[in-house]
């Protein structure tokens, strides 16, 4: 049998990406935050072999594709894949699957990175599957300053801090500092027996919040979230815009549906986000993001079409 275009366009859209040259496709199967129990990779794995080429790539943003499946099979392995809670696909102008670090378990994570993700996929990638935007929109939770998972490179991208509050009333001048030592960006220092901190400097990373042995450096507030908009990395790369505060755990998702709306409304079909971002101007998208009208007219946002130039 040969391919016609219309079926790899078809199937496309369900995570069946053609393996150029052959007859047979990569199968991407979804997971919630870059993670998937022990029963769920054994299905996978089990599918690799009754299905596929007998093995199994791991993507850049951590899913999963079944390489060498043959059409014949699309409908057992879709069933077989959604048995085990997951499903296929992660394709087309759409919220993409959201990438994640591993969080808490890290000796650096400031939150539930994956928590956080999976909360996320079940509002805006499984919740918003039916929207089409104008282009792909990928997100990234990220736990530190360390970037890891590059939310500064995605769409938009969350990335954890702990903002440290410095009472140096308890400060004794140790001869070796906690709080300096520790300090990864050197931002700290003991001067004239007191401690002293660079704000400027410092990234607000929290590696030094609890180092002191006399209660100088605490959290000063519970985990704050950098929001990064409009990156993308490849061949047009743009670092994304920092927005100008930071965020609550509480405020991600409605800063993740006013941003999506903004891009729905005013990007053109095929333009990412921070190329939208750039046309229209860093100030206006901000000022967008600062109100809920975005949010009382999303009903009329979402019925609109995309534009086109």
């Amino acid at each position: 049998m040969s391919l016609t275009d219309q079926e790899i366009t078809r199937v496309k859209g369900s995570g069946f990406l053609h393996n150029r040259g052959t007859e047979t496709f990569s199968v991407r199967v979804v997971n919630k935050n870059g993670t998937i129990t022990a029963d769920q990779l054994q299905t996978i794995a089990d599918c690799a072999r009754e299905y596929g080429s007998g093995y199994v790539a791991i993507t850049s943003r951590l899913q999963v594709e079944i390489p060498g499946v043959s059409l014949a099979y699309e409908q057992a392995i879709q069933d077989r894949v959604e048995s085990a809670g997951l499903v296929t696909g992660g394709t087309g102008a759409k919220v993409r699957p959201i990438t994640a670090c591993k969080g808490t378990t890290c000796v650096f994570g400031n939150a539930d990175t994956q928590g956080i993700c999976a909360k996320l996929f079940d509002t805006f990638y499984t919740g918003w599957h039916h929207v089409t935007l104008p282009h792909k929109f990928k997100m990234s939770v990220g736990g530190c300053p360390n970037s890891c998972m590059k939310p500064s490179l995605n769409d938009l991208g969350f990335e954890a801090h702990k903002i440290p509050k410095y009472d140096l009333e308890k400060c004794r001048g140790c001869a070796k500092c906690a709080v300096e030592t520790r300090c990864p960006m050197k931002a700290a220092k003991v001067v004239d027996g007191k401690l002293c901190v660079d704000k400027a400097v410092c990234n607000d990373c929290g590696v030094c919040v609890g180092r002191c042995p006399f209660g100088v450096a605490e959290c000063e507030t519970e985990t704050a979230f950098a929001v990064y908009a409009g990156g993308t990395w490849g061949k047009h790369t743009r670092m994304g815009t920092r927005l100008s505060r930071y965020y609550r755990q509480d405020e991600l998702e409605t800063i993740t549906e006013k941003v999506l709306l903004w891009f729905r409304e005013n990007a053109y079909q095929k333009e990412r986000l921070g190329a939208a971002i750039d046309r229209v101007g860093v100030e206006a998208f901000e000022k967008a993001l600062e109100s809920d009208d975005l949010l009382n007219r999303k009903e009329e946002i979402l019925a609109m079409e995309i534009k086109t130039r």
